[in-house]
């Protein structure tokens, strides 16, 4: 009797042990889910918009320009990154054609965008804009408001798989660095009267949506007749300048 006496109460304290080591577990993870930098960056209010700078991809005088007003979160931004936009860099953009610009443009209903566009601005500081910006298009289902609650904790993978700083891109995210640039081109967008995502402008051309390659190279081509005769005209002038009128015979 006494033997099993002893088994009921270790059976007891066993279980004690587990429930307390199931406590000490969830009040882990809550830390885990809660702290610093782990959930969805949300807009500071208290920053004022900057002035607005997209990012360049490419050789900034380039004869055309193709600008994109986008959001990392909208799904059609997305089809254009991952579709259409890798034969817009090997065709026009390597090969000297055309400067790609890309605007934030973050769409408030989009919970996750804000930290996605802080993401890819203080990837920035480190060399690596495109680099995240691919990735956050490329993964846009794993870090979408539809996805998770913690987009923060994925993208610092990626910012990891990318090679860079982490801790200082970390600190750049988290304190809103580049807000203010962020909050710029936003209101660049609104004064251009950007209504949706993507928008791009080509030339005076402006078009609304997820074009396809064939759309964007026929206003491409046509914003380059008209570019050229301008180019000419500056070489034409700059020639002159540069050698001067005739000298009178002596």
């Amino acid at each position: 009797m006494a033997k099993k006496a002893v088994t009921q109460g270790n059976t007891r304290q066993f279980i004690g042990v587990l429930v307390l080591v199931a406590i000490a577990g969830v009040g882990g993870l809550g830390y885990a889910i809660t702290r610093p930098g782990t959930k969805a960056i949300t807009v500071d209010p208290t920053i004022p918009a900057g002035a607005a700078e997209g990012h360049v991809l490419g050789n900034a005088s380039a004869p055309v320009r193709v600008i994109e007003f986008g959001d990392f979160e909208c799904p059609g931004c997305g089809d254009f990154a991952n579709i259409t936009e890798p034969d817009v860099r090997a065709r026009f953009v390597n090969t000297g054609v055309v400067a790609f610009e890309f605007f934030d443009f973050p769409i408030p209903q989009h919970k996750n965008t804000w930290t996605a566009h802080n993401a890819a601005a203080c990837a920035d500081d480190q060399g690596k804009f495109w680099e995240m910006h691919d990735r956050l298009y490329a993964g846009q289902l794993d870090w979408n408001s539809e996805a998770t609650s913690n987009p923060v904790k994925v993208m610092t993978r990626y910012a990891a798989d990318l090679g860079m700083d982490v801790r200082k891109w970390q600190t750049c995210v988290n304190t809103q660095a580049h807000a203010g640039r962020i909050k710029g081109n936003q209101a660049e967008g609104t004064r251009r009267n950007i209504q949706q995502t993507p928008t791009f402008i080509i030339g005076s051309k402006q078009m609304a949506g997820s074009i396809s390659f064939d759309v964007l190279k026929s206003l491409v081509d046509s914003a380059l007749i008209t570019a050229r005769p301008d180019s000419g005209n500056r070489g034409a002038k700059g020639a002159a300048t540069k050698s001067g009128a005739p000298k009178k015979a002596q």
